[in-house]
């Protein structure tokens, strides 16, 4: 009897949690966090046993090594997974293509495109024709080892790789790139009702999903801070702020606020380039400019090493990011909206404080250097004088009479003699130490 209660009991327990739909949304640029996500949602999926996952897919392409990764999860995922490129209007470019042959069932929606799926690099300039040709055929050969599980069009699917092909919906369709056009996640279920598919090991499997409930599973905190900062135009102003922050922390040390700011928003920089493909001849560059910057405010160039501060700058922020397609890098707008006050603001704020060192001091002994005063008492050779509304002790070589006007001179100064009221010459006092 009590095994008979154990074996119930561990049945109970073995009985899916839920036997929903699990959607994603991918409404951004591919990169480790999407990987992330992605990743995520289906060991979710495979621990709630849900009948399939619903990946709402808009991108226009990303970073190849996030791309295979993703693939590689999409194929081992014990749960189907649906790649649907929604909504109308939207695209599966590039990584996005890759993405899409992947999934077991592939869709769009009206008024989708999708292909244009040629590796691209700007590293350094152009490629050497050998690696090109290397990374062409290693890209190539991904597409249809990816396709060729799926039952799909090998030969249109390559052409997307090694001919940068696009494909609108219908004609992705018709070419077998996709197995359905849906205008809605519903109308999809309805399609794909009962019809069997075939999945990555090669077994043949069917849904039913019409009526089932969808479940929303969304980007965690941790993981929409870092696809924010990750774009590059942030992660650039997130940089150079930061250092800018840092230089007025330099010139005016103890002001704690700016120091602050600096090291937080460099380490989240930092923190985004290094998941991004960033060139750190890049950073030097934007680096130099600050040089420039202090530069110009030492030497008063008329703005010469100011203007080469901001152009070094620019050049920095435009070659920052390695990356294959112009989401994922830094916008001329955003250098120049960026490097051009920067540049302004910093050469001020150096020649503030070099114009601080160079004036004349007025506070202490030293901003007495040079002022007049009159002798309280009778200085022979010690006595009272008062400057600036305060008495001082002071010393003189010579004695000097009460009343008498004279002039502080300092303790290292050698000083001339002064004319005093009367119009004889008095010498200087020095304070007593």
């Amino acid at each position: 009897m009590v095994s008979l209660l154990i074996e119930l009991a561990l049945a109970l327990v073995s009985v899916p949690s839920s036997a929903e739909v699990l959607k994603i949304v991918v409404d951004d640029t591919i990169h480790p966090i999407t990987d992330e996500y992605i990743g995520r949602a289906l060991a979710e999926a495979d621990r709630n046993k849900d009948k399939a996952v619903l990946i709402e897919l808009n991108t226009p392409g990303g970073l190849l090594d996030s791309t295979r990764k993703i693939i590689e999860k999409i194929v081992a995922s014990p749960v189907p997974v649906i790649i649907y490129v929604t909504p109308s209007g939207s695209r599966a470019a590039s990584a996005g293509f890759f993405i899409l042959e992947s999934g077991d069932i592939a869709a769009m929606a009206p008024g989708t495109n999708t292909g244009a799926a040629h590796p691209v690099t700007i590293t350094g300039g152009k490629m050497d024709d050998v690696m090109k040709e290397k990374i062409e055929n290693d890209t190539a050969a991904l597409m249809r080892s990816v396709v060729s599980k799926r039952g799909r069009n090998i030969e249109v699917a390559e052409s997307a790789v090694r001919q940068s092909k696009s494909f609108t919906d219908q004609e992705a369709l018709s070419q077998k790139l996709i197995d359905y056009i849906a205008s809605s996640e519903q109308d999809l279920f309805k399609d794909i009702q009962g019809k069997p598919f075939k999945r990555f090991n090669g077994e043949t499997a069917n849904l039913n999903l019409v009526g089932q409930p969808i479940r929303t599973y969304d980007l965690t905190l941790k993981e929409r801070i870092l696809a924010y900062i990750m774009d590059p135009n942030i992660a650039f102003i997130l940089l150079a702020i930061g250092a800018l922050a840092l230089y007025a922390e330099f010139n005016h040390p103890g002001a704690v606020v700016p120091g602050t700011v600096g090291v937080v928003f460099i380490l989240l920089a930092i923190f985004a380039l290094n998941l991004l493909p960033t060139r750190f001849a890049a950073v030097v560059l934007i680096l130099a400019s600050f040089v420039l910057f202090a530069l110009e405010a030492k030497f008063m160039t008329h703005g010469v090493l100011a203007i080469g501060g901001i152009v070094t700058m620019v050049l920095g922020a435009l070659l920052l990011v390695d990356a294959p397609i112009p989401e994922m890098r830094v916008r001329l707008g955003t250098a120049l909206a960026v490097s051009i006050p920067l540049g302004g603001i910093t050469a001020t704020i150096m020649s503030l404080a070099i114009r601080a060192r160079r004036n004349k001091v007025v506070t202490g002994a030293q901003g007495l250097v040079g002022e007049t005063g009159v002798a309280q008492t009778a200085l022979a050779p010690t006595g009272k004088v008062f400057i600036h509304g305060e008495l001082w002790d002071a010393l003189s070589p010579a004695p000097i009479a009460a009343g008498q006007s004279i002039a502080w001179c300092g303790k290292w100064m050698d000083c001339s003699l002064r004319l005093s009221r009367s119009g004889s010459a008095v010498p200087l006092p020095r304070r007593r130490e």
